[in-house]
């Protein structure tokens, strides 16, 4: 004879529902972690193949050749004339006050203007575009900088180097030639880096 079957009802012992859901619970977790370490390392990625701010060198037709004439009256009052500078490296650099890159390389600009003011081997000169010159020297008198401002009041001067928007910097040679077009703002380092990969080159048979 069979024993008969009990209808007891069990209970589940305390935790049971709890035991059953930590392995769902981890699944969860794990690929939450994973998904947020994809993005990361997708971030990552981006950032070191993203085109750096600064310093970003262009090509232009006025690469190789003679700079277009630069000469005009200056923000204090003088003149400047880039056919004066011969023998020297002359950086152009077109800004405004309403850019806000052309405020945050102004202290780099500065920088390189005071390290070869000593050295005398380059020059920095600016190009007010598209600004009341007003505004300039109030620009300067807070932030500083000595070096020559030109009055473009015509435009001629941008135009002759095609300046679409600002801040952008040619870097001309001491025999007077465009070597180098940056845009979206330099740094004294890329300003230096680039005079010596230059000479560099001319040091190697290459005429800048």
């Amino acid at each position: 004879m069979t024993d008969p079957v009990s209808t007891e009802s069990v209970t589940p012992e305390p935790g049971d529902d709890d035991v059953a859901e930590v392995p769902a619970r981890r699944r969860t977790g794990l690929v939450v972690s994973v998904v947020v370490a994809v993005l990361a390392v997708g971030f990552v990625a981006v950032l070191a193949t993203r085109e750096p701010a600064t310093d970003r060198r262009r090509d232009s037709p006025l690469i190789g050749k003679v700079a277009p004439p630069l000469a005009g009256r200056t923000l204090d009052g003088g003149s400047f004339d880039i056919d004066d500078q011969q023998s020297r490296w002359v950086v152009v650099n077109f800004f405004a006050t309403w850019c806000v890159p052309c405020w945050v390389e102004h202290p780099e600009l500065d920088a390189f203007d005071r390290a070869h003011r000593r050295t005398g081997d380059a020059v920095l000169v600016s190009v007010l575009f598209d600004d009341d010159p007003a505004s300039a020297r109030e620009f300067f008198a807070d932030s500083g900088g000595t070096w020559p401002v030109v009055l473009d009041d015509d435009g001629l001067v941008a135009s002759a180097f095609g300046i679409p928007k600002v801040p952008e910097s040619y870097l001309v040679t001491p025999s007077g030639r465009v070597a180098v077009k940056f845009t979206g703002g330099v740094t004294r380092d890329g300003l230096d880096r680039a005079i010596d990969q230059l000479q560099r080159a001319a040091a190697e048979g290459e005429t800048p």
